[in-house]
């Protein structure tokens, strides 16, 4: 069997041939050239008598961005534009933020519908054919219960991190203790803890780390317990198995994870001054920028420079008590005179401003003129479940519990779908 050979005369033609084609399907290429924040997708559909092309364009929004210009930009018809706008009364689609998401789906070059995705959870569906309509759309996700147990041989952190429980799970378990237990000062090495916690799956993907649905912290010899319950307002808060309120008036710490470097003592020598001055509240030694919450509800008195204290802010709360937390390094941007605060905000961030040796919060409780340690104050309570509901409440305790002995006896870190 023979094989065809090109001459040699033919060879350059047969080259240029390729060469050409060559250029023509890399110039096709540059006149397709995607910026990198669209991707565009096309899907041919075949009919009877003419196909028809769908196309779908993906925008991610980026920072400074706003409707008016994407839109713009994807040659959405002014008149549709003003239609949208108009429509969405709420302003639910114009506030858009960095990273969200936006579709544009066309059909033989004419755009049929957007939509723009808010998060996993949330989009809206925007129809321009035969007319502007808005269509919200909610994703319910599926809720996995995951079960966990640790002993604390150090620091209960470092023991949460070791039974791979996510950070911020964590941090939630450490605040919903913190009226009980002082996580810096309290914490002794054989505690331990059970935990039962869900979170929520959107396709198959975890969007974040859900709540805390029941918790057993046993810290020296004592036990506390925390439920998840619909309370007062129809807000979910935390209660022991009484139905008493897990919160307080005031946390005892407006720090997590760091420790006490002084105690109040009204006879401290002054580590700078070198004389005996008092000490009237309580240090906690963390790192620079450590996060400093609110212990408690109240109203910001002062946010300023006061003399040896540095960056300081005073806040006023119910019954004559303020409190003061000293040493910032700065304040969080929204802080100013006036302005109400919620217990476990953020106010600023560990410093060493004024008179200070190192990154450290200097905090007081005062009752009236009166400075009292913070580590000793009573804290009241707040209101316990309301009689109505406490039916309801002990099916929740009940199961719970039930719940967390049957994963314990079997694995003690098991998942289960709910």
């Amino acid at each position: 069997m023979s094989t065809y050979r090109p001459s040699t005369k033919t060879l350059p033609f047969v080259f240029l041939a390729l060469f050409g084609i060559l250029y023509i399907y890399d110039a096709g290429l540059e006149q397709e050239e995607i910026l990198p924040e669209i991707i565009s997708e096309t899907i041919s559909l075949s009919t009877q008598n003419t196909p028809s092309i769908q196309t779908k364009k993906i925008h991610v929004v980026q920072e400074g961005e706003n409707l008016s210009v994407i839109f713009e930009k994807y040659k959405v018809p002014l008149n549709d534009t003003y239609k949208i706008f108009r429509e969405d009364k709420t302003h639910e689609i114009k506030n858009i933020l960095p990273n969200n998401r936006i579709e544009f789906l066309s059909l033989d070059r004419m755009l049929q519908k957007i939509i723009i995705y808010k998060g996993p959870l949330l989009s809206y569906q925007i129809d321009l054919s035969p007319k502007i309509s808005i269509t919200r759309i909610d994703k319910k996700p599926e809720l996995i219960n995951s079960f966990k147990t640790g002993v604390i041989e150090s620091s209960f952190y470092l023991s949460g991190l070791k039974n791979n429980i996510p950070e911020s799970v964590i941090m939630d378990l450490a605040y919903i203790f913190g009226w009980d237990i002082d996580f810096v000062f309290d914490i002794r090495a054989g505690d331990s803890f059970k935990l039962l916690y869900e979170t929520p799956f959107v396709d198959g993907q975890k969007i974040e780390n859900g709540s805390i649905l029941y918790a057993e912290f046993y810290n020296q010899n004592n036990r506390y317990t925390a439920i998840r319950f619909e309370g007062r307002n129809k807000k979910w808060d935390y209660f022991n198995e009484d139905g008493g309120s897990l919160e307080k008036a005031f946390l005892k710490a407006p720090l997590d994870f760091a420790y006490v470097s002084s105690h109040f003592n009204p006879n401290r020598k002054h580590p700078i001054l070198n004389t005996i001055r008092a000490h009237n509240g309580v240090d906690y030694a963390a790192k620079r920028g450590t996060p400093i919450r609110a212990t408690g509800e109240g109203v910001i008195q002062s946010v300023g420079w006061k003399g040896g204290y540095g960056r300081t802010i005073v806040i006023r709360h119910g019954g004559e008590i303020t409190t003061l937390y000293a040493h910032m390094d700065k304040y969080h941007p929204s802080m100013t005179k006036g302005m109400k605060v919620s217990q476990g905000q953020t106010i600023g961030y560990v410093g060493d401003s004024g008179l200070a040796t190192a990154p450290h919060l200097h905090y007081e409780f005062r009752i009236g003129e009166k400075r009292t340690d913070p580590l000793k104050v009573a804290l009241p309570s707040a209101s316990p479940i309301d009689q109505s509901k406490m039916d309801q409440f002990k099916v929740f305790r009940n199961t719970y519990i039930e719940l967390a002995d049957q994963l314990l006896s079997k694995d003690p870190n098991a998942q289960l779908f709910r």
